[in-house]
């Protein structure tokens, strides 16, 4: 309850503030384990990304925000998780796989942080690694002009990819990496 009211909210801010325009996002599958992936620009892409999709995205989030006072209840009741990021926290990742065994929608920026310049950095194995094991479709999604306060922001969300067939091991991690990044530079350049 609290979720959706939050993100009607928000998409009236979105819509009224920011001219906000949504392509793709029929993509969405209406049930069962999604992981959304995303560039990251800016403190707004987590509402942006969430506001977009029809489904409650439950985002993996750097540990820091949780110990700040207010945000930290906040995001915790709108379904985020804490993650430590540096190494592999076990922890996210079986919280992570727990959800989207349970038919929930994970979302997660690959690049772990935001880009300071608005080009897309290295991406870290997380993604890959979570959409190898956990078997569900992974949603790319594209976030345009979402730093600052005003100005027109647009999401291009693409077609649902699947990666069923894998070892598991470091070079299909970067090669599904690699292939995530494409398709989030490919909807970050279509229809701006």
């Amino acid at each position: 309850m609290f979720y959706r009211v939050a993100r009607a909210i928000c998409r009236i801010v979105l819509a009224l503030v920011r001219r906000w325009e949504v392509v793709g996002a029929h993509h969405l599958p209406p049930s069962g384990g999604v992981l959304v992936v995303s560039n990251h620009v800016s403190y707004w892409d987590p509402v942006v990304v969430g506001c977009a999709l029809d489904r409650q995205v439950h985002f993996i989030a750097k540990a820091e925000l949780f110990r700040i006072p207010l945000l930290g209840p906040v995001i915790r009741a709108l379904g985020a998780f804490p993650v430590r990021r540096g190494g592999g926290d076990r922890q996210a990742v079986r919280r992570a796989l727990e959800l989207l065994k349970q038919g929930r929608v994970v979302g997660i920026f690959p690049e772990g942080t935001r880009s300071k310049s608005g080009e897309l950095l290295e991406p870290h194995m997380g993604a890959a690694m979570l959409a190898l094991r956990a078997k569900v479709p992974v949603l790319p999604v594209a976030v345009i002009n979402t730093r600052g306060l005003f100005g027109k922001v647009r999401v291009n969300i693409g077609k649902p990819l699947v990666f069923e067939h894998s070892s598991g091991g470091r070079p299909d991690y970067l090669a599904v990496s690699r292939k995530l990044m494409h398709e989030i530079a490919r909807l970050m350049n279509s229809g701006k």
